[in-house]
Formats: C-alpha cells, structure tokens, sequence
C-alpha cells in the first residue's frame, strides 16, 4: 500500500484516510519503504521505517528509522533513529542514534 499517514488504533488500520483490511494476527509488525509524513499507532512489536518520517509516534513498541522530520514518541519501548529535528520522548525505554 501506499500513502503518506498511517495510522494503527487496535485492529483498524487507515492509510491516508482509508481503512485497510489486516488478518487477526497477535503479532503487529510495521515496515515503510520510503518516506513518511506521519504514523500514529497504538501498539505494535516493532515499527520500521526505511525512509525519512515526519513524526511518529506509538504507545507502545520499538522504533526504528532513518531520519524524522519533527518528534518521536512512545511511552513504552526504544528509539533507533538517525537525526531527528524535533524532540525524543520515551517513557520506559532507550534512545539511541544510529
């Protein structure tokens, strides 16, 4: 799929606005190939982004990007990025540059 915000809230999962259709699996796994503007997600083992991203932000899951834009946020899991031009937030985690 393609598109420039996504967002993941439980089980619905939208892309620029339109719902996508995802199987039941236990395991959320987010991978972007390319750039990003926005992700927006509530939980997820682990986000990947092969690109630069825009802001991103997961309640919990780990985090793992070329460079961002603005902010990276989670309350529960670790920041892997490269620069980012806004601020870092994790609650219960670490943050570390690539």
């Amino acid at each position: 799929m393609t598109g420039n915000s996504i967002s993941v809230r439980g089980k619905q999962v939208t892309v620029d606005g339109e719902t996508v259709t995802v199987d039941d699996s236990l395991r959320v796994i987010i991978e972007v190939q390319g750039d990003v503007e926005r992700i927006d997600v509530d939980s997820c083992e682990r986000l990947s982004v092969h690109g630069q991203a825009g802001r991103v932000s997961v309640v919990s899951g780990n985090i793992t990007c070329g460079d961002v834009g603005g902010s990276v946020e989670t309350v529960s899991g670790n920041v892997n990025c490269r620069d980012i031009g806004g601020n870092v937030i994790t609650t219960s985690g670490n943050v570390n540059r690539r």
